[in-house]
C-alpha cells in the first residue's frame, strides 16, 4: 500500500487549539511542515511495543533500531520507513484503518525469529511516534523455568502416647531423676544414722529399747494357715485395685460402659465397674480378716498394747536406717515399727480408702442431700488418692524388707505358715519361696487379663455392656 494515499484515523490536535490531525480527508500527506514541534504521525499497531523496530535479517537496506528511534526524521522519511518495513513482512495485521476496509497492513509473513526485547533509550517525540507505529510485536522469548526449590514440608511432630500425664520418655526421665534424688537422700540418711549411733546417749537409748516389747501372755505364737491365705488374697485385690484405680483417674475415653439391670439410668465405664467390684471383694476379705483376728487373738500381734511401742519403734527405725537390722523373729513377735505400720494399714488406711471410695462410687445415695452436703465429694477425692499412694509405698517397702531381712524365713512365715521359736530353724526351707513365685505368676496373669475383652463377658453377668 502506498504510504502517500493510505488512510489514517484522526488523532489529537498537533498544536493547542488546533483541529484533529490528520485532516478530514483521511490521507497521509506526502510532506508536512518542517516547523518546530511538527512530526509525522503513523497509527500505532494494536499491540506493538513502543520504541522498538526490528529490521528483517535479509533486507540490507532496512532501517536499524538506532536509526529509526534516535535519528531526527521528516514526516515523509518516517512514512517511507513504515512502508518499507510493512512491505518486508515485519508487521502483523491489525484492525482496518477505515470502516469497511481490509486489515492493515496487507498480508505479510511473520518473521521467523524474534530477537530479545531491549529497553529503548529516551527518544525525541517525532522519532518515538514513528517507531511506535512502525515496530512489529516482538514478544520476549520464554526463558527456561528455573528448577523449583525443594519444598521442605514442615512435618508436624508425631504426638507420643501418654501414660497418664507423661510420655514414656518423660516417665523414664522422671524415674531416673527420682531414683538419683532418693539414692542421695538414702545415702545421707544412712551416714547420719550410723554417726548418731556412735554417740553415747543414742547408743544407750538403743540398748534400753531393743526395738520390740513383750506381748501379753495370751498372745498366740505363729501364723495360722488362714492368715497366710488372707495375706495372699489381700495382696491380689490390692494390686488390681491400684491398677484399675489409676485407670479410672487417667482414662480419657473408656473402651466400654456398664449399666446395672435394676438402675438403667446409672451408667459407668467398664473400668469403674471393675474398680468398684474389686473394692467390694477386698472389703469382704478385709471384714473376714478382722473377724478372724478378733476371734483367734491375732489382733495382739498388730495392735499396740503398751506405750513402749513408740520408743522401740524409734530404736528399730535407727537400726534399719543404719543398715544394722534389728534382731527379730516374726513368727513370735513383730518389732514395734512393724506393729505400728501394720496397725496403721489395717485400721486407719484401709477404712479411709473404703469410706472415701464409697463416697465417690455409684452406691452413694443420690437423694441423701443433707449427707451429701455434710460430706462433699471433693473431700473424698482429696483423701482417696493419697491413701492409694500410701498403699503403694507400703507394698514396696514391705516387699523390700521381707527379701532383705531373711527372705526364706519370712516367705515361709507368710506363705507356707511354717516357723519356729528358733529364727534359723527354717532358713533352708524353700517351700514358702516357691509358693511366693506361684503367687507372682497369678498376679502377672491377672494384671494382663484385666482388659475389656476379658472383663466385658464377666460384667454382662451383672448388667449390660455397651460401647456408649
Amino acid at each position: 500500500m502506498d504510504a502517500e494515499s493510505r488512510t489514517l484515523r484522526r488523532g489529537l490536535p498537533r498544536v493547542p487549539g488546533g483541529e484533529p490531525w490528520p485532516p478530514s480527508s483521511g490521507t497521509t500527506p506526502a510532506a508536512v511542515d518542517d516547523a518546530p514541534g511538527s512530526m509525522a504521525v503513523v497509527d500505532e499497531l494494536s499491540d506493538a511495543p513502543a520504541a522498538s523496530v526490528v529490521a528483517p535479517a535479509d533486507a540490507a537496506d532496512a532501517p536499524s533500531v538506532e536509526q529509526v528511534t534516535t535519528a531526527p526524521v521528516q514526516k515523509a522519511a518516517a512514512a517511507e520507513s513504515v512502508s518499507t518495513v510493512a512491505s518486508a513482512g515485519m508487521l502483523r495485521r491489525g484492525l482496518p484503518r477505515v470502516a469497511g476496509a481490509a486489515p492493515w497492513p496487507g498480508e505479510v509473513a511473520a518473521p521467523a525469529f524474534y530477537p530479545e526485547r531491549k529497553a529503548a533509550a529516551p527518544v525525541p517525540a517525532a522519532a518515538s511516534s514513528t517507531s511506535t507505529q512502525s515496530s512489529p510485536a516482538t514478544p520476549t522469548p520464554q526463558r527456561a523455568p528455573r528448577a523449583p526449590r525443594a519444598a521442605q514440608a514442615e512435618v508436624a511432630p508425631r504426638e507420643q502416647k501418654r501414660y497418664g500425664r507423661y510420655t514414656l520418655k518423660q516417665w523414664v526421665g522422671v524415674s531416673a531423676v527420682l531414683a538419683i534424688v532418693l539414692g542421695a537422700v538414702a545415702a545421707i540418711a544412712v551416714l547420719a544414722a550410723r554417726w548418731a549411733l556412735t554417740l553415747e546417749p543414742v547408743a544407750d537409748f538403743v540398748q534400753t529399747y531393743s526395738g520390740e516389747y513383750h506381748l501379753p501372755e495370751a498372745a498366740p505364737v505363729g501364723i495360722p494357715a488362714w492368715l497366710a491365705w488372707q495375706h495372699f488374697f489381700n495382696a491380689f485385690f490390692m494390686l488390681l485395685i491400684i491398677r484399675s484405680g489409676w485407670g479410672v483417674r487417667t482414662q480419657k475415653k473408656p473402651p466400654a460402659y456398664w449399666t446395672p439391670r435394676n438402675r438403667p439410668e446409672t451408667k459407668v465405664s467398664l473400668t469403674v465397674w471393675f474398680h468398684q467390684s474389686l473394692d467390694v471383694l477386698w472389703l469382704v476379705n478385709g471384714a473376714l480378716f478382722i473377724v478372724l483376728l478378733l476371734v483367734t487373738g491375732q489382733w495382739m500381734r498388730v495392735v499396740p498394747t503398751s506405750l513402749e511401742v513408740f520408743p522401740n519403734a524409734l530404736s528399730a527405725l535407727l537400726q534399719y536406717v543404719s543398715l544394722d537390722w534389728p534382731t527379730e523373729n516374726g513368727w513370735v513377735n513383730y518389732n514395734s515399727l512393724q506393729q505400728l505400720t501394720y496397725f496403721t494399714t489395717i485400721f486407719i488406711a484401709a477404712p479411709l480408702a473404703a469410706i472415701t471410695g464409697f463416697r465417690m462410687s455409684t452406691l452413694w445415695p443420690a437423694r441423701a442431700e443433707k449427707l451429701t452436703r455434710a460430706y462433699p465429694i471433693k473431700w473424698a477425692r482429696a483423701v482417696h488418692f493419697p491413701v492409694m499412694l500410701y498403699f503403694v509405698v507400703f507394698i514396696v517397702v514391705h516387699v523390700a524388707l521381707v527379701l532383705s531381712t531373711g527372705a526364706l524365713r519370712n516367705l515361709n512365715h507368710m506363705y507356707a505358715a511354717q516357723g519356729s521359736v528358733d529364727p534359723d530353724a527354717f532358713a533352708d526351707n524353700w517351700t514358702g519361696f516357691w509358693m511366693f513365685v506361684l503367687s507372682l505368676a497369678v498376679f502377672v496373669a491377672a494384671w494382663v487379663a484385666a482388659r475389656p475383652i476379658v472383663l466385658a463377658p464377666i460384667a454382662r453377668l451383672f448388667g449390660s455392656v455397651s460401647a456408649r
